[in-house]
C-alpha cells in the first residue's frame, strides 16, 4: 500500500495490519509553538486513543523554554497540584510523520481541553486560533493562509553545536544564497528528503531556495486553510529538525541567529474568502491588483493594531534584533504594492490578492500570529478603519512613518496595556500570556551575555 499524506482511520488500520505504521504521535502546540505529546502503539492508539484521547500534564501551558514550571500562572500553578489536561485528537489533521527517523510512524495534532468538562482550554495557542476563525465564520468569511519559513542549515550538529555554546558553528555554504542553484545545490541532500518527505506526509511544497544568509534557506508551503496552514507550520518545523539530526546537520529558526547576518522570517499571507470568492478583490486600483472596501478596512485593522499583538508576532527577546534598516526586515508601519521594505506588502490580483504580513519572524508561534492577523483585520471590518496612504519608495528611509516596537519588554508593555487585546482574547488569556512574556523578559534580564564578558571582562 502506497504510504503518503494524510490518513482515514480505515487506511490506518490498513497500515497498521500490514506492518506499515507501528507509532501514532499525539501531540499538541505549547505557548512557544513546540509540540509537545506521547508516542502511542499503533494499535493501542486505534484501539484507544483515537477515541478516548489522552491526558498530560497542565503544567506543560505554564512552563519556560527549559522546561521549568513557573510561578504565577493561575491556570495551574503548584498550590493547584499540577493536574492534567485532556487531549482530543484532531482526527483531520491524523498523516504520516515520512521524516520520522524509522518511517513507520504516524502523527495527529490534538486539541487541548479541560479535563472534566472538556470544554476548550482558553490559552492553548490552536484554540486561540481557532476562536478567531469562529469570529470570521461569524462574519461570514473563511481565512486562507500560508507561511514562509526562513531557516539557517549548519554541517555542525546539534550536539556538538550545544557543547560548544552554539558558536563557531560550520554553516552549510560558504557566500550568499540568495536564488543561488550552485550554492543550494550543496545543501540539496537536506533540502531534497525535507521536500520529499513533507509531501508523503500530506505538506504539499511549492519550492525551496537559498536565502540571503550563508547557509540560509526557505522552503515554501502550499496555501491552505488558515488553521490546517498552521498545523503544517508547526509541522514542518519539527520535520526539518528531525532530518537535520538524522544526517548529522542543525538548522535554527531564530529570529536573529547572529549579528551581521540576515534574519528569519515568517511572511505570512492571507487573504479573507467568501461564497468560494476572494472576498478582498474589488474595483479600486491599487498597483496591478484591484481591491474591495473588505480589502482596505482588515488592511487598516492590521496596521493600527500590529503593535497591541506584537508580542504574537515576534514573542522571544532575540526577535526584536532582526528589525534593522536595510536588513530585509520591516521596521515601520507601513503598506505597499510588492515593496519588500514594507511592513504590508500587497502581493497578486485577483483570486490570489493577499496580504503578507512581513513583520513574524522566524520564531513565532503560528497560531497566534494568524489569530492576531485575524483579530486586528476583523476589528478593521467592524470600525471600518481605512488604512494610511500607500507608500511608495524605500520605507527604511521614511522617518515620520511610525516604527515597530524595539524591544520585547516594549511590546509586552504595549500588550499588557492594550484593552483591544484583553477584548480579544478575553481577561484570564490575556493575563496568562502577560506573564508568559514578562517571564521571558525577566529571564533576560537576569542573563549575563557573551557580548558582555567580551565587552566587560578585561577592559571595564
Amino acid at each position: 500500500m502506497e504510504r503518503q499524506g494524510k490518513l482515514s482511520l480505515e487506511t490506518l488500520a490498513d497500515l497498521i495490519a500490514d506492518g506499515e505504521v507501528e507509532t501514532v504521535i499525539v501531540a499538541f502546540p505549547d505557548l512557544y509553538g513546540r509540540l509537545m505529546g506521547k508516542r502511542f502503539d499503533a494499535e493501542f492508539f486505534l484501539e484507544e486513543a483515537a477515541r478516548a484521547g489522552t491526558h498530560a500534564c497542565d503544567y506543560l501551558l505554564t512552563v519556560d523554554m527549559e522546561m521549568n514550571p513557573v510561578p504565577g500562572y493561575a491556570f495551574a500553578n503548584w498550590e493547584r497540584g499540577y493536574g492534567d489536561v485532556h487531549l482530543v485528537p484532531d482526527l483531520s489533521t491524523l498523516r504520516l510523520a515520512a521524516w520520522h527517523w524509522a518511517e513507520n510512524s504516524a502523527i495527529v495534532i490534538a486539541d487541548v481541553v479541560e479535563d472534566q468538562s472538556h470544554e476548550p482550554v482558553a490559552m492553548a495557542p490552536r484554540n486561540i486560533l481557532k476562536a478567531q476563525l469562529s469570529a470570521a465564520k461569524a462574519k461570514g468569511f473563511s481565512a486562507m493562509a500560508a507561511s514562509e519559513l526562513e531557516y539557517y542549515l549548519f554541517e555542525t550538529p546539534y550536539a556538538k553545536a550545544a557543547k560548544r555554546g552554539y558558536q563557531n558553528l560550520v554553516p552549510s555554504g560558504w557566500y550568499l544564497e540568495d536564488y543561488h542553484i550552485l550554492q543550494g545545490a550543496r545543501s540539496e541532500p537536506f533540502t531534497a528528503a525535507a521536500r520529499r518527505d513533507l509531501k508523503r506526509s500530506g505538506i504539499p511544497v511549492e519550492n525551496s531556495k537559498g536565502e540571503w544568509g550563508l547557509g540560509q534557506h526557505e522552503i515554501n508551503l502550499r496555501y491552505a486553510e488558515a488553521l490546517e496552514s498552521a498545523d503544517r507550520h508547526v509541522l514542518f518545523k519539527e520535520a526539518l529538525k528531525e532530518i537535520a539530526d538524522q544526517q548529522d546537520l542543525a538548522v535554527t529558526f531564530m529570529a536573529k541567529f547572529m549579528n551581521g547576518r540576515a534574519g528569519s522570517s515568517c511572511h505570512i499571507h492571507m487573504s479573507l474568502w467568501r461564497e468560494g470568492t476572494n472576498a478582498f478583490v474589488g474595483d479600486e486600483p491599487v498597483g496591478r491588483a484591484r481591491v474591495s472596501p473588505i480589502f482596505r478596512h482588515f488592511l487598516g485593522g492590521l496596521i493600527r493594531y500590529a503593535p497591541d499583538f506584537m508580542v504574537f508576532y515576534a514573542p522571544t527577546v532575540n526577535s526584536y534584533k532582526r528589525y534593522e534598516d536595510a536588513s530585509w526586515a520591516p521596521t515601520r508601519l507601513a503598506w505597499s504594492y510588492d515593496n519588500r521594505t514594507a511592513g504590508f506588502r500587497v502581493v497578486g490580483r485577483g483570486n490570489s490578492l493577499r496580504i503578507e504580513n512581513r513583520i513574524p519572524g522566524a520564531d513565532t508561534n503560528p497560531y497566534l500570529a494568524y489569530a492576531a492577523m485575524l483579530a486586528s483585520g476583523l476589528l478593521g471590518l467592524e470600525e471600518k478603519i481605512e488604512p494610511p496612504p500607500i507608500f511608495e519608495g524605500d520605507v527604511y528611509a521614511a522617518r515620520e512613518l511610525p516604527r515597530v516596537p524595539q524591544s520585547l519588554e516594549e511590546a509586552t508593555r504595549i500588550f499588557a496595556e492594550s484593552e483591544v487585546a484583553k477584548e480579544v482574547l478575553g481577561e484570564e488569556v490575556h493575563a496568562h500570556y502577560v506573564h508568559f512574556f514578562q517571564t521571558e523578559w525577566q529571564a533576560f534580564r537576569e542573563a549575563v551575555t557573551d557580548w558582555e564578558r567580551m565587552r566587560y571582562f578585561e577592559r571595564i
